[in-house]
């Protein structure tokens, strides 16, 4: 391997970059560069920083094609997400109002309804497990509602109910120890 040579200007702005720096990558990536530059193996580098061999290289790879700029991290490629900065407003300002003020016939929102209101709203459509990560990521908690009928039942007729059932309760236990 050929020695690589670093001037005073390349080797000063490689240990700015590495001491100002709270990411443990970019730290790494630059000291691979001091570490070749004073004639350190590709193997001992690995081992001393506990990466691969294939890191290494990759990492000089790029350090010669973009300098300083290819030991920080790249936004990775793909497309923008759809959860724009909008919908997240829009998301946030919908599960902070319940749903009945908004003309709605229930009073819990779900995952699904969420989407489908948030879509008839930002024109945005997203699945309901993707609402939930978001919900999460924007500091909300999603929790299935518990349905119970308390509120909801005639007492009076409940304890009549109740009474009956267990007079009739007795009535069976009388029989069938007349059966025995």
């Amino acid at each position: 391997m050929t020695r690589w040579k670093l001037t005073d200007p390349q080797w000063d702005a490689l240990d700015k970059l590495r001491f100002s720096t709270t990411d443990a990558e970019v730290f790494r990536n630059g000291t691979v560069i001091l570490m070749t530059a004073v004639g350190r193996s590709k193997q001992a580098i690995a081992e001393d920083l506990g990466c691969s061999t294939g890191t290494v290289d990759n990492v000089r790879k790029r350090y010669c094609e973009r300098g300083l700029s290819g030991l920080k991290r790249r936004k990775p490629p793909g497309p923008s997400p759809r959860a724009t900065p909008a919908y997240r407003a829009a998301l946030r300002q919908a599960v902070q109002t319940p749903p009945q003020t908004l003309g709605f016939g229930f009073s819990v929102w779900s995952a699904a309804r969420l989407a489908a209101y948030l879509q008839r709203q930002t024109g945005v459509a997203l699945t309901a497990d993707r609402v939930r990560r978001i919900l999460h990521e924007e500091g909300f908690s999603f929790q299935r509602p518990k349905h119970t009928m308390k509120g909801k039942r005639n007492e009076v007729a409940y304890e009549k109910a109740r009474r009956q059932l267990k007079r009739m309760k007795k009535g069976r236990s009388s029989m069938i120890a007349v059966l025995s």
